[in-house]
């Protein structure tokens, strides 16, 4: 057998092994340098909603795998307001070194640029995407105390107790919800009001208090209180039902139509972030999603999780963007 025996090498495969050998030595020097530098210096992780809402839920889950993904400390820090406008802004204004990303979904990056006039920041400019992680969908609840088992009951509650007119809480104005609100209005023919609230939490709480009788928001937000026979979760959208609410009917089961593009979650960095710090941190974001522990936990708070590699967040956030491009248009909405 051949692997009994030893040839000799020569002197020109030995050079250019050695060559081999320093060229990736070389390479690897040059690959990550940044990120080596980086080792052991906090990163914060902003977040652009309050304590207790899924956002935040979701950021201190994977905080902690990240950190040792990346052998680093990680700090989740909140900056609530304007449906996630201050904290991209913060992250806008923060030095591009790998100190800071921006954990957030497709309100801030996809939705807040076409509905505001002057959102300060352009995700496109100011913004470079390093990992997504998961798809959800959004859905509308009711306080469990509200006499309604179904979306059909629902709509005849709203037609019955208040005449045709209904108040639905949403998470922040001018968002994917509020445009919801009003194609469900168009579509029943009912005069659904939304009712804007800074972050899912204040708005869970108001339903839980029976300040407010339904909501749209993410599955995220609302799970555990539907589990908790709290609130109730009527519908979801999407193409297809909720792994983590499989009795729940999707809105294309129920006839409307549209909606079945499903919204994202992803980290973003400053621009001119390097990019040894991207490919670092996506793949230790990768590596933190496949746990099985994070994996089932991020199932059970109604994630769909998808890892993406910038590149891959970056065509998901632009094909996001454009299909509500399109709905902004027809709805006739004009930015603020």
């Amino acid at each position: 057998m051949l692997d009994c025996f030893h040839f000799p090498e020569s002197s020109m495969t030995v050079n250019r092994r050695r060559l081999l050998l320093a060229s990736a030595a070389a390479a690897s020097a040059l690959v990550l340098p940044h990120a080596r530098a980086q080792q052991g210096k906090p990163l914060r992780i902003l977040v652009g909603f309050p304590p207790g809402g899924g956002t935040d839920a979701i950021a201190r889950l994977l905080a902690e795998r990240l950190g040792a993904g990346l052998g680093r400390p990680i700090v989740v820090e909140n900056r609530p307001g304007a449906g996630g406008q201050i904290a991209a802004q913060t992250l806008k204004a923060a030095p591009a070194d790998g100190s800071v990303v921006f954990l957030t979904h497709d309100h801030t990056i996809s939705i807040l640029p076409q509905v505001v006039r002057n959102p300060g920041f352009d995700p496109a400019r100011d913004f470079v995407p390093v990992g997504g992680f998961a798809t959800f969908v959004n859905a509308l609840a009711v306080p469990a105390q509200l006499p309604v088992a179904s979306f059909g009951d629902y709509v005849q509650w709203v037609q019955r107790s208040g005449g045709g007119r209904g108040v639905v809480g949403i998470p922040a104005p001018a968002s994917t919800p509020e445009f919801l609100v009003k194609v469900l209005g168009q579509r029943y023919k009912l005069d659904l009001v939304s009712a804007p609230y800074r972050g899912s939490a204040p708005m869970i709480a108001d339903m839980l208090g029976s300040q407010i009788a339904a909501g749209i928001g993410s599955v995220q937000d609302f799970i555990e209180n539907h589990r908790a026979g709290k609130l109730r979760v009527l519908a979801v959208l999407g193409a297809k039902r909720q792994q983590a609410l499989p009795d729940v009917p999707t809105f294309d089961e129920l006839g409307l139509k549209g909606f079945e593009d499903t919204p994202y979650y992803g980290f973003y960095a400053p621009a001119g972030t390097p990019a040894d710090f991207a490919q670092q941190f996506s793949a230790a974001l990768g590596e933190a999603v496949a746990a099985p522990q994070a994996h089932a936990q991020l199932v059970q708070m109604g994630l769909s999780v998808e890892p993406m590699t910038p590149e891959r967040l970056h065509a998901r956030e632009s094909a996001y963007t454009a299909v509500w491009k399109r709905i902004i248009e027809e709805s006739g909405f004009t930015p603020q």
